[in-house]
């Protein structure tokens, strides 16, 4: 009787999990803590980790449900990938969830789901090198015809993480990749963006108004004189090799002045480099001292990542889109975060299939 007794409590237990609809917040909470626990141990510290719980629509005036969590992870070597695909099967496996697996432009995106719902999207940005080693390479882009809505767009903030930036370039569309200067990768990334064919910027420190801005060690700042600017920029361009033209790094103070900017702009002109204003201040004069000097110049009119979710980000690309339907061009700027690389590789083929055109921004500078 008492081995019937235990049998039957195993068949009730059984059933009872077959039966089993949802997972409870502490559950999918606790998956997710293993999830980024593996990924912490297999990355290490140079990994790079973003949690974003989405919430379901609200119901008649009540909060929005508990819907998936959204995980970005980044990682640093190649071989760190099947180490993780495996670690992230076998937490699938115990937790009765199925996966399904999607690279797309050097972003692999698992989606892990419990009795058909979905409960994870976990999202791994590949360094260059796992790309061709672990994936086929991404489909044949098809070029928008002469004449379509074009669309540059620059990743600020190059030059730290050699992962990000790895990531970065793997993703297969022209980018205009803008490199901070004086830091150890600053050269090592320039080269390798203008090796792989994609444009290269010298993301020029400038000094900033905002409250708690950290100041560079090397920036243009308000009361430099028209030889100091020069010295200060030929010092940075030489530890960004390639470099085709210039944005702005903060600078919500240096771009509002115009004694600075009148100095910057010849400087610019006979190197022949373009400018780009990142227009971090409303107040900025950069872009007409530009004009006055004779600088081929932009504007930036989207910033892509201000808010660093998927949703966001992909609601951000569809607003430059239609920037550039409307205007004939636009410019976004991003930065090199996870969230950004997986909502760009994402949502820039249907932009293309839409008849968007993917360009440097050198090509909407005038």
């Amino acid at each position: 009787m008492r081995i019937f007794a235990a049998g039957a409590t195993i068949v009730f237990l059984f059933l009872a999990a077959c039966g089993k609809k949802t997972l409870s917040k502490s559950e999918l909470r606790a998956i997710t803590g293993e999830i980024v626990s593996s990924a912490q141990k297999i990355g290490g510290r140079k990994s790079e980790i973003v949690i974003r719980p989405e919430l379901l629509p609200a119901k008649r005036g009540g909060a929005g449900a508990l819907g998936a969590d959204t995980i970005y992870i980044s990682l640093s070597d190649p071989s760190q990938i099947a180490a993780f695909t495996q670690a992230l099967q076998a937490i699938a496996r115990k937790h009765d969830l199925s996966i399904s697996e999607t690279v797309s432009s050097g972003v692999i995106r698992f989606d892990c789901a419990f009795q058909g719902a979905r409960t994870h999207s976990v999202h791994v940005v590949a360094p260059l090198a796992a790309r061709a080693a672990a994936h086929a390479p991404p489909p044949t882009r098809q070029p928008a015809p002469a004449g379509s809505p074009r669309l540059a767009i620059i990743i600020d903030d190059l030059g730290y993480d050699r992962s990000a930036a790895d990531a970065v370039l793997a993703l297969g569309f022209p980018l205009t990749v803008s490199v901070l200067p004086h830091l150890p990768l600053s050269g090592d990334l320039a080269e390798e963006a203008q090796r792989r064919g994609d444009q290269v910027m010298l993301h020029l420190p400038m000094e900033s108004e905002a409250d708690g801005a950290k100041p560079e060690e090397i920036e243009l700042r308000v009361g430099m004189s028209a030889a100091q600017v020069d010295a200060t920029l030929a010092g940075m361009l030489e530890t960004v090799p390639y470099a085709a033209g210039v944005n702005n790094h903060q600078g919500s103070r240096a771009t509002a002045d115009p004694a600075l900017m009148q100095a910057l702009m010849p400087a610019l002109r006979q190197r022949g480099l373009f400018f780009v204003d990142s227009r971090t201040d409303a107040k900025t004069v950069a872009y007409d001292m530009a004009e006055r000097a004779g600088v081929p110049a932009a504007s930036r009119k989207v910033f892509l990542d201000d808010v660093a979710s998927r949703d966001a980000i992909l609601q951000q690309l569809g607003l430059a889109a239609r920037d550039a339907q409307r205007d004939g061009f636009t410019i976004a700027i991003g930065h090199p975060r996870p969230a950004t690389i997986a909502a760009l590789a994402e949502g820039i083929p249907p932009l293309e299939a839409r008849g968007i055109r993917l360009v440097f921004a050198s090509e909407l500078v005038h």
